[in-house]
Protein backbone atom coordinates (compact mmCIF):
# COMPACT_ATOMS: atom_id res chain seq x y z
CA UNK A 1 0.00 0.00 0.00
CA UNK A 2 2.92 2.32 0.75
CA UNK A 3 4.30 1.68 -2.73
CA UNK A 4 1.02 2.72 -4.35
CA UNK A 5 0.66 5.85 -2.21
CA UNK A 6 4.26 6.86 -2.86
CA UNK A 7 3.83 6.34 -6.60
CA UNK A 8 0.62 8.40 -6.62
CA UNK A 9 2.47 11.16 -4.76
CA UNK A 10 5.21 11.01 -7.36
CA UNK A 11 2.80 11.13 -10.29
CA UNK A 12 1.07 14.17 -8.80
CA UNK A 13 4.47 15.91 -8.91
CA UNK A 14 5.70 14.56 -12.25
CA UNK A 15 2.47 15.34 -14.12
CA UNK A 16 2.39 19.05 -13.31
CA UNK A 17 2.69 21.12 -16.52
CA UNK A 18 6.04 22.57 -15.45
CA UNK A 19 7.66 19.19 -14.73
CA UNK A 20 6.14 17.66 -17.85
CA UNK A 21 7.85 20.40 -19.86
CA UNK A 22 11.19 19.65 -18.19
CA UNK A 23 10.76 15.93 -18.97
CA UNK A 24 9.98 16.68 -22.62
CA UNK A 25 12.97 18.99 -22.94
CA UNK A 26 15.23 16.43 -21.28
CA UNK A 27 14.08 13.67 -23.65
CA UNK A 28 14.63 15.92 -26.69
CA UNK A 29 18.10 17.06 -25.57
CA UNK A 30 19.05 13.52 -24.54
CA UNK A 31 18.03 12.08 -27.90
CA UNK A 32 19.95 14.85 -29.66
CA UNK A 33 23.10 14.05 -27.66
CA UNK A 34 22.66 10.36 -28.39
CA UNK A 35 22.26 11.06 -32.11
CA UNK A 36 25.57 12.92 -32.32
CA UNK A 37 28.34 10.31 -32.63
CA UNK A 38 31.31 10.85 -30.35
CA UNK A 39 29.55 12.74 -27.54
CA UNK A 40 28.11 9.99 -25.32
CA UNK A 41 25.82 10.10 -22.26
CA UNK A 42 28.48 11.15 -19.72
CA UNK A 43 29.70 14.08 -21.78
CA UNK A 44 26.18 15.01 -22.88
CA UNK A 45 24.77 15.04 -19.36
CA UNK A 46 27.74 17.09 -18.14
CA UNK A 47 27.36 19.56 -21.01
CA UNK A 48 23.69 20.16 -20.28
CA UNK A 49 23.95 20.58 -16.49
CA UNK A 50 24.18 24.39 -16.88
CA UNK A 51 20.71 24.38 -18.47
CA UNK A 52 19.30 23.28 -15.12
CA UNK A 53 21.32 25.64 -12.92
CA UNK A 54 18.43 28.09 -12.45
CA UNK A 55 15.63 25.52 -12.33
CA UNK A 56 13.81 24.30 -9.19
CA UNK A 57 15.54 21.18 -7.78
CA UNK A 58 12.73 18.80 -8.78
CA UNK A 59 12.56 20.14 -12.32
CA UNK A 60 16.35 20.13 -12.66
CA UNK A 61 16.70 16.47 -11.64
CA UNK A 62 13.73 15.40 -13.79
CA UNK A 63 15.29 17.10 -16.80
CA UNK A 64 18.78 15.67 -16.22
CA UNK A 65 17.55 12.11 -15.70
CA UNK A 66 15.45 12.45 -18.88
CA UNK A 67 18.61 13.54 -20.70
CA UNK A 68 20.38 10.46 -19.31
CA UNK A 69 17.93 7.83 -20.53
CA UNK A 70 17.13 9.87 -23.66
CA UNK A 71 20.72 9.41 -24.85
CA UNK A 72 20.23 5.64 -24.78
CA UNK A 73 17.61 5.80 -27.55
CA UNK A 74 19.34 8.54 -29.52
CA UNK A 75 22.40 6.35 -30.03
CA UNK A 76 20.17 3.73 -31.68
CA UNK A 77 19.31 6.04 -34.59
CA UNK A 78 22.90 6.45 -35.77
CA UNK A 79 23.68 2.78 -35.12
CA UNK A 80 20.90 1.68 -37.46
CA UNK A 81 21.09 4.39 -40.13
CA UNK A 82 24.83 5.15 -40.20
CA UNK A 83 26.41 2.04 -38.70
CA UNK A 84 28.05 4.47 -36.24
CA UNK A 85 27.03 4.07 -32.56
CA UNK A 86 26.06 7.34 -30.93
CA UNK A 87 27.28 5.90 -27.63
CA UNK A 88 29.08 2.73 -26.57
CA UNK A 89 25.99 0.82 -25.41
CA UNK A 90 24.49 1.03 -28.92
CA UNK A 91 27.55 -0.43 -30.66
CA UNK A 92 26.17 -3.98 -30.69
CA UNK A 93 23.00 -2.71 -32.39
CA UNK A 94 25.04 -1.84 -35.50
CA UNK A 95 25.51 -5.52 -36.31
CA UNK A 96 21.91 -6.35 -37.18
CA UNK A 97 20.30 -2.91 -37.08
CA UNK A 98 22.29 -1.57 -40.00
CA UNK A 99 21.74 -4.79 -41.96
CA UNK A 100 17.99 -4.32 -41.50
CA UNK A 101 18.38 -0.76 -42.79
CA UNK A 102 20.16 -2.03 -45.91
CA UNK A 103 17.17 -4.30 -46.54
CA UNK A 104 14.76 -1.36 -46.31
CA UNK A 105 13.63 -2.21 -42.76
CA UNK A 106 15.28 0.72 -40.95
CA UNK A 107 11.89 2.06 -39.82
CA UNK A 108 10.89 -1.31 -38.38
CA UNK A 109 14.24 -1.64 -36.60
CA UNK A 110 13.84 1.82 -35.06
CA UNK A 111 10.27 1.02 -33.98
CA UNK A 112 11.29 -2.28 -32.38
CA UNK A 113 14.15 -0.50 -30.60
CA UNK A 114 11.84 2.26 -29.35
CA UNK A 115 9.21 -0.17 -28.05
CA UNK A 116 11.85 -2.41 -26.46
CA UNK A 117 13.48 0.64 -24.86
CA UNK A 118 10.12 1.69 -23.42
CA UNK A 119 9.42 -1.75 -21.97
CA UNK A 120 12.94 -2.17 -20.58
CA UNK A 121 12.98 1.29 -18.99
CA UNK A 122 9.52 0.76 -17.49
CA UNK A 123 10.48 -2.67 -16.10
CA UNK A 124 13.57 -1.24 -14.40
CA UNK A 125 11.56 1.67 -12.97
CA UNK A 126 9.01 -0.75 -11.50
CA UNK A 127 11.92 -2.59 -9.88
CA UNK A 128 13.14 0.72 -8.41
CA UNK A 129 9.68 1.46 -7.00
CA UNK A 130 9.48 -2.01 -5.41
CA UNK A 131 12.92 -2.09 -3.78
CA UNK A 132 13.24 1.59 -2.81
CA UNK A 133 11.21 1.23 0.41
CA UNK A 134 12.96 -1.82 1.92
CA UNK A 135 16.46 -0.65 0.95
CA UNK A 136 16.00 2.83 2.34
CA UNK A 137 14.59 1.48 5.60
CA UNK A 138 17.77 -0.54 6.08
CA UNK A 139 19.99 2.35 5.05
CA UNK A 140 18.26 4.75 7.46
CA UNK A 141 19.83 2.76 10.30
CA UNK A 142 23.28 3.83 9.10
CA UNK A 143 25.41 5.97 11.39
CA UNK A 144 28.69 7.73 10.47
CA UNK A 145 30.63 4.44 10.75
CA UNK A 146 28.29 2.53 8.45
CA UNK A 147 28.12 5.45 6.07
CA UNK A 148 31.92 5.59 5.85
CA UNK A 149 32.02 1.87 5.07
CA UNK A 150 29.36 2.39 2.39
CA UNK A 151 31.46 5.13 0.77
CA UNK A 152 34.51 2.84 0.86
CA UNK A 153 32.38 0.31 -1.00
CA UNK A 154 31.57 3.02 -3.53
CA UNK A 155 35.22 3.90 -4.00
CA UNK A 156 36.10 0.23 -4.44
CA UNK A 157 34.25 0.57 -7.73
CA UNK A 158 37.42 2.22 -8.99
CA UNK A 159 38.55 -1.30 -9.83
CA UNK A 160 35.56 -1.76 -12.07
CA UNK A 161 36.34 1.51 -13.86
CA UNK A 162 40.05 0.84 -14.17
CA UNK A 163 40.15 0.18 -17.88
CA UNK A 164 43.46 -1.47 -18.83
CA UNK A 165 45.52 -0.36 -15.83
CA UNK A 166 44.73 -0.53 -12.14
CA UNK A 167 47.66 1.76 -11.35
CA UNK A 168 46.37 4.47 -13.69
CA UNK A 169 42.88 4.16 -12.23
CA UNK A 170 44.22 4.55 -8.68
CA UNK A 171 46.29 7.55 -9.75
CA UNK A 172 43.21 9.22 -11.25
CA UNK A 173 41.23 8.36 -8.12
CA UNK A 174 43.90 10.05 -5.99
CA UNK A 175 43.74 13.14 -8.23
CA UNK A 176 39.99 13.27 -7.72
CA UNK A 177 40.38 13.06 -3.95
CA UNK A 178 42.93 15.88 -3.98
CA UNK A 179 40.61 18.06 -6.06
CA UNK A 180 37.76 17.27 -3.67
CA UNK A 181 39.83 18.53 -0.70
CA UNK A 182 40.22 22.02 -2.14
CA UNK A 183 38.29 24.59 -0.09
CA UNK A 184 37.38 24.86 3.57
CA UNK A 185 38.15 22.07 6.02
CA UNK A 186 34.71 20.62 7.03
CA UNK A 187 35.66 20.42 10.74
CA UNK A 188 38.25 23.14 11.45
CA UNK A 189 36.86 25.65 8.97
CA UNK A 190 40.38 26.53 7.76
CA UNK A 191 41.19 26.92 4.05
CA UNK A 192 43.29 24.21 2.42
CA UNK A 193 44.88 23.94 -1.03
CA UNK A 194 43.46 27.34 -2.00
CA UNK A 195 46.88 28.99 -2.60
CA UNK A 196 45.44 32.33 -1.50
CA UNK A 197 42.79 32.35 -4.25
CA UNK A 198 39.41 33.56 -3.03
CA UNK A 199 37.62 31.65 -5.81
CA UNK A 200 38.77 28.36 -4.29
CA UNK A 201 37.47 28.94 -0.77
CA UNK A 202 34.22 27.11 -1.63
CA UNK A 203 36.12 24.41 -3.48
CA UNK A 204 36.19 23.67 -7.18
CA UNK A 205 32.82 24.09 -8.85
CA UNK A 206 31.74 20.63 -9.90
CA UNK A 207 30.03 21.66 -13.16
CA UNK A 208 32.98 23.21 -15.07
CA UNK A 209 35.29 20.40 -13.96
CA UNK A 210 32.92 17.73 -15.30
CA UNK A 211 32.21 19.72 -18.48
CA UNK A 212 35.93 19.86 -19.12
CA UNK A 213 36.74 16.25 -18.21
CA UNK A 214 34.00 14.76 -20.37
CA UNK A 215 32.72 17.42 -22.76
CA UNK A 216 35.74 19.41 -23.91
CA UNK A 217 38.06 16.40 -23.98
CA UNK A 218 35.55 14.53 -26.18
CA UNK A 219 35.36 17.45 -28.61
CA UNK A 220 39.14 17.66 -28.83
CA UNK A 221 39.36 13.90 -29.44
CA UNK A 222 36.62 13.93 -32.07
CA UNK A 223 38.25 16.85 -33.85
CA UNK A 224 41.02 14.42 -34.77
CA UNK A 225 38.64 11.89 -36.28
CA UNK A 226 36.90 11.86 -39.62
CA UNK A 227 33.30 11.03 -38.78
CA UNK A 228 31.19 9.77 -41.66
CA UNK A 229 27.85 11.52 -42.07
CA UNK A 230 26.25 9.97 -45.13
CA UNK A 231 22.90 8.40 -44.25
CA UNK A 232 23.11 5.28 -46.34
CA UNK A 233 19.54 4.00 -45.93
CA UNK A 234 16.02 5.31 -46.13
CA UNK A 235 13.91 5.02 -42.99
CA UNK A 236 10.94 3.41 -44.75
CA UNK A 237 7.84 2.18 -42.95
CA UNK A 238 7.87 2.40 -39.16
CA UNK A 239 5.45 -0.51 -38.72
CA UNK A 240 7.15 -3.86 -38.03
CA UNK A 241 5.70 -7.01 -39.56
CA UNK A 242 3.82 -9.56 -37.48
CA UNK A 243 6.76 -11.93 -37.70
CA UNK A 244 9.13 -9.21 -36.48
CA UNK A 245 6.82 -8.52 -33.53
CA UNK A 246 6.70 -12.23 -32.64
CA UNK A 247 10.46 -12.59 -32.95
CA UNK A 248 11.03 -9.54 -30.73
CA UNK A 249 8.70 -10.45 -27.85
CA UNK A 250 10.93 -12.92 -25.96
CA UNK A 251 14.18 -10.92 -26.49
CA UNK A 252 12.48 -7.83 -25.05
CA UNK A 253 11.44 -9.71 -21.92
CA UNK A 254 14.87 -11.26 -21.43
CA UNK A 255 16.61 -7.96 -22.20
CA UNK A 256 14.53 -6.19 -19.53
CA UNK A 257 15.63 -8.68 -16.86
CA UNK A 258 19.29 -8.77 -17.92
CA UNK A 259 19.61 -4.98 -18.15
CA UNK A 260 17.93 -4.33 -14.81
CA UNK A 261 20.03 -6.89 -12.92
CA UNK A 262 23.33 -5.75 -14.43
CA UNK A 263 22.36 -2.12 -13.81
CA UNK A 264 22.37 -2.92 -10.09
CA UNK A 265 26.02 -3.97 -10.25
CA UNK A 266 28.27 -0.95 -9.66
CA UNK A 267 30.96 -0.57 -12.29
CA UNK A 268 28.99 -2.54 -14.90
CA UNK A 269 28.41 -0.59 -18.11
CA UNK A 270 25.40 -0.48 -20.41
CA UNK A 271 27.50 -1.92 -23.22
CA UNK A 272 28.00 -5.07 -21.12
CA UNK A 273 24.24 -5.49 -20.79
CA UNK A 274 23.78 -5.02 -24.53
CA UNK A 275 26.54 -7.49 -25.38
CA UNK A 276 25.28 -10.13 -22.93
CA UNK A 277 21.73 -9.79 -24.27
CA UNK A 278 22.94 -10.15 -27.86
CA UNK A 279 25.02 -13.22 -27.00
CA UNK A 280 22.08 -14.76 -25.13
CA UNK A 281 19.68 -14.23 -28.05
CA UNK A 282 22.12 -15.74 -30.52
CA UNK A 283 22.62 -18.84 -28.36
CA UNK A 284 18.88 -19.30 -27.73
CA UNK A 285 17.89 -18.73 -31.36
CA UNK A 286 16.83 -21.68 -33.51
CA UNK A 287 18.48 -19.94 -36.45
CA UNK A 288 21.68 -18.32 -35.12
CA UNK A 289 23.00 -17.97 -38.66
CA UNK A 290 20.53 -15.09 -39.16
CA UNK A 291 22.43 -12.93 -36.66
CA UNK A 292 24.71 -10.49 -38.41
CA UNK A 293 22.41 -10.43 -41.44
CA UNK A 294 19.49 -8.40 -40.11
CA UNK A 295 17.93 -10.47 -37.29
CA UNK A 296 15.38 -8.32 -35.47
CA UNK A 297 16.21 -10.16 -32.22
CA UNK A 298 19.70 -8.64 -32.44
CA UNK A 299 18.09 -5.21 -32.20
CA UNK A 300 15.25 -5.88 -29.73
CA UNK A 301 17.29 -7.63 -27.02
CA UNK A 302 20.32 -5.31 -26.76
CA UNK A 303 18.29 -2.10 -27.03
CA UNK A 304 15.90 -3.27 -24.32
CA UNK A 305 18.79 -4.31 -22.08
CA UNK A 306 20.53 -1.00 -22.73
CA UNK A 307 17.60 1.11 -21.49
CA UNK A 308 16.76 -1.26 -18.65
CA UNK A 309 20.38 -0.94 -17.53
CA UNK A 310 20.19 2.87 -17.59
CA UNK A 311 17.16 2.94 -15.30
CA UNK A 312 18.40 0.03 -13.19
CA UNK A 313 21.69 1.85 -12.53
CA UNK A 314 19.68 4.57 -10.79
CA UNK A 315 18.52 2.14 -8.07
CA UNK A 316 21.82 2.20 -6.08
CA UNK A 317 21.99 5.99 -6.51
CA UNK A 318 18.52 6.70 -5.15
CA UNK A 319 18.48 4.13 -2.36
CA UNK A 320 22.10 4.10 -1.13
CA UNK A 321 23.68 7.19 -2.68
CA UNK A 322 26.22 5.11 -4.66
CA UNK A 323 26.78 5.99 -8.33
CA UNK A 324 27.05 2.79 -10.37
CA UNK A 325 28.59 4.34 -13.51
CA UNK A 326 30.37 7.54 -14.64
CA UNK A 327 27.15 9.01 -16.04
CA UNK A 328 25.26 8.28 -12.83
CA UNK A 329 28.16 9.91 -10.94
CA UNK A 330 27.58 13.04 -13.04
CA UNK A 331 23.89 12.87 -12.08
CA UNK A 332 24.88 12.58 -8.42
CA UNK A 333 26.96 15.72 -8.84
CA UNK A 334 23.88 17.47 -10.23
CA UNK A 335 21.95 16.41 -7.13
CA UNK A 336 24.66 17.89 -4.92
CA UNK A 337 24.77 21.07 -7.00
CA UNK A 338 21.10 21.52 -6.06
CA UNK A 339 21.84 20.94 -2.36
CA UNK A 340 20.54 17.34 -2.41
CA UNK A 341 22.39 14.23 -1.20
CA UNK A 342 20.88 11.14 -2.89
CA UNK A 343 20.28 8.23 -0.57
CA UNK A 344 17.92 7.07 2.15
CA UNK A 345 17.71 10.39 4.02
CA UNK A 346 16.42 12.10 0.89
CA UNK A 347 13.40 9.74 0.89
CA UNK A 348 12.63 10.81 4.45
CA UNK A 349 13.37 14.52 4.11
CA UNK A 350 11.98 15.24 0.62
CA UNK A 351 9.66 12.38 -0.40
CA UNK A 352 7.76 14.50 -2.93
CA UNK A 353 10.95 15.31 -4.81
CA UNK A 354 12.29 11.73 -4.82
CA UNK A 355 9.05 10.06 -5.80
CA UNK A 356 8.32 12.81 -8.30
CA UNK A 357 11.61 12.10 -10.04
CA UNK A 358 11.02 8.33 -9.95
CA UNK A 359 7.49 8.73 -11.36
CA UNK A 360 8.94 10.94 -14.11
CA UNK A 361 10.81 7.88 -15.40
CA UNK A 362 7.46 6.34 -16.38
CA UNK A 363 6.42 9.61 -17.98
CA UNK A 364 9.76 10.04 -19.74
CA UNK A 365 9.64 6.58 -21.31
CA UNK A 366 6.21 7.36 -22.74
CA UNK A 367 7.46 10.72 -24.03
CA UNK A 368 10.41 9.05 -25.77
CA UNK A 369 8.11 6.71 -27.69
CA UNK A 370 5.68 9.49 -28.63
CA UNK A 371 8.38 11.96 -29.66
CA UNK A 372 11.07 9.89 -31.30
CA UNK A 373 9.26 7.80 -33.86
CA UNK A 374 7.49 10.76 -35.55
CA UNK A 375 10.68 12.87 -35.30
CA UNK A 376 13.08 10.39 -36.88
CA UNK A 377 13.16 12.42 -40.13
CA UNK A 378 14.29 15.47 -38.12
CA UNK A 379 17.10 13.53 -36.42
CA UNK A 380 18.25 12.33 -39.84
CA UNK A 381 18.44 15.95 -41.04
CA UNK A 382 20.51 16.90 -37.99
CA UNK A 383 22.96 14.15 -38.89
CA UNK A 384 23.61 15.93 -42.20
CA UNK A 385 24.94 19.07 -40.44
CA UNK A 386 28.77 19.15 -40.71
CA UNK A 387 30.39 18.16 -37.43
CA UNK A 388 32.80 21.07 -37.68
CA UNK A 389 29.77 23.35 -37.21
CA UNK A 390 28.15 21.20 -34.52
CA UNK A 391 31.33 20.98 -32.44
CA UNK A 392 31.86 24.75 -32.69
CA UNK A 393 28.30 25.34 -31.45
CA UNK A 394 28.79 22.85 -28.60
CA UNK A 395 32.06 24.49 -27.57
CA UNK A 396 30.42 27.92 -27.51
CA UNK A 397 27.59 26.50 -25.42
CA UNK A 398 30.11 25.00 -22.99
CA UNK A 399 31.84 28.34 -22.45
CA UNK A 400 28.50 30.10 -21.88
CA UNK A 401 27.33 27.31 -19.58
CA UNK A 402 30.50 27.28 -17.47
CA UNK A 403 30.32 31.05 -17.07
CA UNK A 404 26.58 31.10 -16.38
CA UNK A 405 26.63 28.77 -13.36
CA UNK A 406 28.30 31.35 -11.09
CA UNK A 407 28.86 34.21 -13.58
CA UNK A 408 32.58 33.61 -13.19
CA UNK A 409 35.39 33.72 -15.75
CA UNK A 410 37.37 31.60 -13.28
CA UNK A 411 34.95 28.70 -13.90
CA UNK A 412 35.53 29.02 -17.65
CA UNK A 413 39.27 28.73 -17.01
CA UNK A 414 38.67 25.66 -14.81
CA UNK A 415 36.63 24.07 -17.58
CA UNK A 416 39.31 24.76 -20.21
CA UNK A 417 42.16 23.51 -18.01
CA UNK A 418 40.19 20.37 -17.05
CA UNK A 419 39.35 19.65 -20.68
CA UNK A 420 42.89 20.05 -22.00
CA UNK A 421 44.31 18.03 -19.10
CA UNK A 422 41.76 15.23 -19.69
CA UNK A 423 42.53 15.24 -23.43
CA UNK A 424 46.25 14.81 -22.74
CA UNK A 425 45.67 12.15 -20.08
CA UNK A 426 43.46 10.15 -22.46
CA UNK A 427 46.36 10.10 -24.91
CA UNK A 428 48.16 7.95 -22.33
CA UNK A 429 45.04 5.83 -21.60
CA UNK A 430 44.28 7.34 -18.20
CA UNK A 431 40.58 6.78 -17.36
CA UNK A 432 38.48 9.81 -16.40
CA UNK A 433 35.70 7.97 -14.54
CA UNK A 434 37.73 7.46 -11.29
CA UNK A 435 38.30 11.22 -11.00
CA UNK A 436 34.57 11.88 -11.13
CA UNK A 437 33.78 9.14 -8.63
CA UNK A 438 36.30 10.30 -6.03
CA UNK A 439 35.53 13.96 -6.65
CA UNK A 440 31.91 13.28 -5.67
CA UNK A 441 32.27 10.61 -2.97
CA UNK A 442 35.45 12.02 -1.41
CA UNK A 443 33.89 14.88 0.62
CA UNK A 444 31.01 12.67 1.77
CA UNK A 445 33.39 9.95 2.91
CA UNK A 446 35.65 12.47 4.64
CA UNK A 447 32.76 13.91 6.66
CA UNK A 448 31.67 10.43 7.75
CA UNK A 449 35.25 9.52 8.74
CA UNK A 450 35.80 12.74 10.70
CA UNK A 451 32.51 12.30 12.59
CA UNK A 452 33.43 8.70 13.42
CA UNK A 453 36.83 9.79 14.74
CA UNK A 454 35.21 12.52 16.85
CA UNK A 455 32.81 9.97 18.36
CA UNK A 456 35.69 7.66 19.33
CA UNK A 457 38.14 10.44 20.22
CA UNK A 458 40.53 9.25 17.54
CA UNK A 459 40.23 5.48 18.12
CA UNK A 460 40.25 3.90 14.65
CA UNK A 461 38.79 0.65 15.98
CA UNK A 462 35.35 2.30 15.85
CA UNK A 463 35.36 1.65 12.10
CA UNK A 464 35.10 -2.07 12.89
CA UNK A 465 32.66 -1.79 15.78
CA UNK A 466 29.53 -2.25 13.65
CA UNK A 467 28.75 -5.68 12.12
CA UNK A 468 27.16 -3.98 9.12
CA UNK A 469 30.23 -1.78 8.59
CA UNK A 470 32.48 -4.86 8.79
CA UNK A 471 30.35 -6.63 6.16
CA UNK A 472 30.55 -3.61 3.84
CA UNK A 473 34.33 -3.33 4.31
CA UNK A 474 34.80 -7.05 3.62
CA UNK A 475 32.64 -6.70 0.50
CA UNK A 476 34.81 -3.78 -0.60
CA UNK A 477 37.94 -5.89 -0.12
CA UNK A 478 36.41 -8.74 -2.13
CA UNK A 479 35.55 -6.35 -4.98
CA UNK A 480 39.08 -4.94 -5.00
CA UNK A 481 40.73 -8.37 -4.95
CA UNK A 482 38.48 -9.96 -7.58
CA UNK A 483 38.73 -6.91 -9.83
CA UNK A 484 42.52 -6.91 -9.47
CA UNK A 485 42.73 -10.47 -10.79
CA UNK A 486 42.06 -9.32 -14.35
CA UNK A 487 45.34 -7.38 -14.24
CA UNK A 488 47.40 -10.47 -13.35
CA UNK A 489 49.03 -11.88 -16.52
CA UNK A 490 47.74 -15.29 -17.51
CA UNK A 491 50.29 -18.05 -16.91
CA UNK A 492 50.56 -21.50 -18.39
CA UNK A 493 52.15 -24.04 -16.10
CA UNK A 494 54.26 -26.75 -17.63
CA UNK A 495 54.46 -30.23 -16.22
CA UNK A 496 57.90 -29.56 -14.73
CA UNK A 497 56.53 -26.73 -12.61
CA UNK A 498 58.17 -23.84 -14.48
CA UNK A 499 55.95 -20.85 -15.23
CA UNK A 500 55.63 -19.75 -18.78
CA UNK A 501 54.29 -16.24 -19.34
Amino acid sequence: MDILSNLLLGLSVALTPENLLYAVLGCVFGTLIGVLPGIGPSAGTALLIPLTARLPPTGAIIMLTAIFYGTQYGGTITSILLNVPGEAASAITCIDGHQMAKKGRAGAALSVAAIGSFIGGTFATIALVCVAGPLTQVALEFGPVEFFALMVLGLSLLMGLAGDSMVKALMMGAVGLLLAMIGMDPVRGAPRFTFGMMELLDGLNFVPVIMGLFGLSEILENAEKKLSQSVGAEVGSLIPSRQEVRDSAAPVIRGSIVGTLLGLVPGMTGSMSSFLSYSMEKKLSKHPERFGHGAVEGVAGPETANNAHANGALIPLFTLGIPASPTVAVLMGAFMMNGLIPGPFLFREQPALVWGVIASFFVGNVILVILNLPLISIWVKILKIPYSILFAVILAFMVIGAYGVENSIFDVAVMLISGVAAYLLKKFDFPMAPIVLTLILGPVMERALRRSMEMSQGDISILFSSPLAVVLLILSAVIIVTSSLKFIPARKWSGGGDAEV
